[in-house]
């Protein structure tokens, strides 16, 4: 599999398992306080983010880090 199909089949897998967290986040209607801190919350998002970074440049890869700033929203940070 290459690195461009990795990360595709990554971002699927990732964004289902975030719309579950959004899901039960709206559902409670309660916004609380993150349970972890920053630096360990979704390391999912944040290895492909940083990997792309490096690779291809910050302005290469926004999809990326919207990503994760969706997955640490979805854990309760303000991003």
């Amino acid at each position: 599999m290459s690195g461009a199909q990795l990360q595709n089949a990554s971002l699927a897998t990732l964004h289902g398992s975030q719309q579950n967290k959004v899901s039960a986040t709206e559902a409670s209607g309660v916004e609380s306080k993150p349970k972890k801190k920053i630096c360990c919350a979704c390391p999912d998002t944040k290895k492909l983010r940083d990997e792309c970074i490096v690779e291809h440049g910050e302005a290469a890869c926004t999809k990326w880090i919207e990503a994760h700033k969706q997955c640490l929203r979805a854990e309760g940070f303000n991003v």
